[in-house]
């Protein structure tokens, strides 16, 4: 039985990693300091570790306790207008712990590390579908922090044969309810949560930024992908890196993506609830369309989507609804 290290796996998209490796039949432990994290999310590990990345005492203690076989990062601060704001913390942060990780790996000779990155390393995109070869110019301190780890990787691969998948999506969104787990965020920043509270009454309203812009309805258009899909194709990634696959980048995403109003549509056709909307000035610099092509990512990891906005809003309905508080810790 292999053991995997989920970094950050008490957050939204590593909890949902931790149970679908355990049910792949994985050994699977847990390095998270619970800053963001819960450790009611935690299903399915044998152990987690609380303690900050950047700690090397910590993650020498974690690799000398464990025989690890790989590694899955998702351990990063991501909000970004906070990374606007504090650009030192998401450095510190991000970059300093992906350091370490790297150091404790190369140190107790693990070889293969998947890596959770973002679309945001390509900043304003040149043109839709995004591809992987298209330019990286990020246009905030969160984009940019994940864009220097991939970096990182690809000069740690040649140096110390550290093999790496570097994975880049937009949205993540949906829920588990078979494992009853979910996202609970504080501040909650993302669309889908945002108009489940909504939906609950927990929020006046939802807000649509702008509604004049050249899209089939007028609003925006984003790529949103459910998290368990997200989760199988971190697992294809660390299944390519252990057959032996070379070190490589790949984006995640629908292809196709989903409008602000369509979002808000399907919640009210799910919930069975009004969910007021309120049309309001369009954000500085929004982008009216932000795909990710996943061409390369069938191709080489065979992994492609398959669930849709219908289901991804209705497991999100599932956890929002029956757990208004989310883990009320």
């Amino acid at each position: 039985m292999k053991t995997i290290l989920v970094a950050g796996g008490a957050g939204y998209i590593g909890s949902h990693m931790v149970v679908l490796l355990s049910r792949r039949g994985y050994d699977v432990i847990v390095a998270d300091n619970l800053q963001t994290g819960h450790r009611q999310a935690v299903r399915g590990a044998r152990q987690l570790y609380v303690g900050d990345l950047r700690d090397t005492a910590f993650l020498d203690r974690v690799f000398s306790e464990n025989r690890i076989d790989g590694v899955i990062n998702f351990a990063a601060c991501s909000l970004v207008g906070e990374s606007v704001k504090d650009p030192l913390k998401y450095y510190g942060n991000n970059v300093s712990g992906a350091i370490s990780l790297l150091s404790a790996m190369r140190t107790h000779g693990v070889k293969n590390i998947v890596f959770s990155s973002t679309a945001a390393t390509y900043g304003e995109p040149e043109k839709q579908p995004i591809e992987e070869r298209d330019r990286t110019e990020p246009t905030n301190p969160y984009g940019a922090t994940k864009l220097a780890i991939e970096n990182m990787l690809k000069w740690c691969d040649r140096a110390y044969g550290i093999h790496y998948v570097a994975l880049r999506y937009f949205n993540a969104a949906g829920s588990d309810p078979e494992a009853g787990i979910g996202e609970d965020h504080n501040p909650e920043t993302h669309l889908i949560p945002l108009v489940m509270k909504t939906a609950l009454g927990q929020r006046d309203h939802i807000g649509i930024f702008g509604d004049h812009y050249p899209t089939a309805d007028g609003t925006c258009i984003r790529d949103y992908i459910h998290v368990q899909d997200l989760t199988l194709a971190h697992l294809s990634a660390l299944e390519y890196l252990e057959k032996g696959g070379s070190s490589d980048v790949f984006n995640l995403g629908s292809g196709t993506g989903y409008s602000v109003s369509e979002i808000i549509e399907t919640a009210r056709r799910v919930t069975g609830r009004e969910i007021k909307a309120v049309v309001e000035p369009p954000r500085p610099g929004d982008p009216s369309v932000l795909i990710a092509s996943n061409q390369k990512a069938k191709m080489v990891l065979e992994w492609q989507p398959s669930r849709g906005l219908e289901q991804i809003i209705s497991d999100a309905w599932a956890w929002h609804s029956g757990h208004p508080n989310g883990y009320e810790e």
